[in-house]
């Protein structure tokens, strides 16, 4: 019998609480590990306050592990024992659906979600999850900051590689948060000229220092006007509904509007923009395993890391409250061993 400890929420809203369950048998191609370090995301929060009406309690949220190795299911590949990896969004995937043998495992219609249907999440001791989607961390990242990077690195990264982005493009990213602050690191790294859109002027410094070379103002409509066709990539990662037709006006033609953000509302896309100037407006999710892999590698090689603030693991709740007040900078990580 294999029990694993963790914090889990046991209804929506509920505070997380110490709890343990019989994990069983490690399947055939499963991989175990043992936690380090765990970032928290707002889907934690999410699905915590079970906002989209699909958690399932008691769950231990935590999508974004990073912790060594322990185990192997006997069918395991690539792996190694003691090896230092990471866990993200997805858990698991059937390996044999037309997108999983196509690359796109995290579009597979029986992909498991980390933190979804059943399985236990990385705010414990130990996670388990299929080999594929047990990625190793490259030795260039430090383990304790790089576990944001699996959701929200990979979520801003996939796009740029994606959609063929080139250094002589110019990349707009609107918010400067937990996704945006990585998205103008990787696009800054990419080699694009960045403009970062933010409503809170007092993140214009942060912005410049995170690779912007110009910050726009969402809620001055004559600076979005000014910049008007200048525009090769428009990354949204926000979850509130802004101006979105100014927005598009930046983009120059076959110009893309891409959505990461969660935005609840119908975005209010003016056709004929889309028609004259050939636009694009689109959105995805995390990535596939080589995705992440390949972010992971490019993050070591260009020294990007998420700015974090570290909780212990005990005070997971101060950390979730922390991360719905707003006041995160921009990524939290628990700790552990704290």
């Amino acid at each position: 019998m294999t029990q694993i400890r963790g914090w889990a929420c046991s209804g929506a809203n509920q505070a997380l609480a110490p709890y343990s369950f019989d994990a069983g048998p490690l399947g055939a191609e499963d991989v175990e590990v043992a936690v380090d370090y765990c970032g928290v995301c707002h889907s934690d929060l999410s699905f915590i306050e079970d906002a989209v009406g699909m958690s399932k309690f008691p769950f231990i949220p935590g999508h974004e592990a990073i912790g060594r190795v322990t185990a192997l299911g006997e069918q395991a590949k690539g792996l190694k024992i003691g090896q230092v990896v990471g866990v993200g969004w997805t858990a698991q995937s059937c390996m044999h659906c037309h997108e999983c043998l196509s690359g796109d495992q995290h579009l597979c219609a029986q992909a498991v979600p980390t933190i979804l249907g059943g399985h236990q999440g990385g705010f414990a001791d130990r996670v388990r999850a299929h080999w594929a989607w047990t990625v190793p961390v490259p030795e260039g990242l430090d383990p304790s900051s790089a576990g944001p990077l699996l959701c929200g690195g990979v979520t801003v990264f996939s796009p740029l590689a994606t959609f063929g982005v080139k250094p002589t493009n110019r990349v707009g990213v609107v918010g400067i948060g937990g996704l945006g602050h990585l998205g103008i690191k990787f696009a800054n790294a990419w080699g694009c000229e960045v403009t970062a859109f933010t409503s809170s002027a007092s993140k214009t410094d942060e912005a410049k220092s995170f690779g912007a070379h110009r910050v726009v103002s969402t809620r001055d409509s004559k600076a979005i006007a000014a910049i008007a066709g200048s525009l090769d990539l428009l990354l949204v990662t926000v979850n509130v509904s802004l101006d979105w037709p100014a927005l598009l006006q930046t983009l120059r033609p076959k110009g893309r509007m891409h959505v990461v953000g969660v935005v609840l509302e119908p975005l209010a896309i003016p056709a004929l923009s889309l028609i004259f100037g050939q636009k694009s407006v689109s959105g995805s999710p995390t990535g596939s395993p080589t995705m992440i892999a390949a972010m992971l590698d490019f993050a070591a090689r260009h020294k990007i890391a998420p700015q974090v603030e570290h909780f212990p693991m005990n005070r997971v709740n101060d950390a979730l409250a922390h991360l719905a007040a707003g006041k995160a900078r921009y990524r939290i990580v628990l700790d552990a061993a704290a």
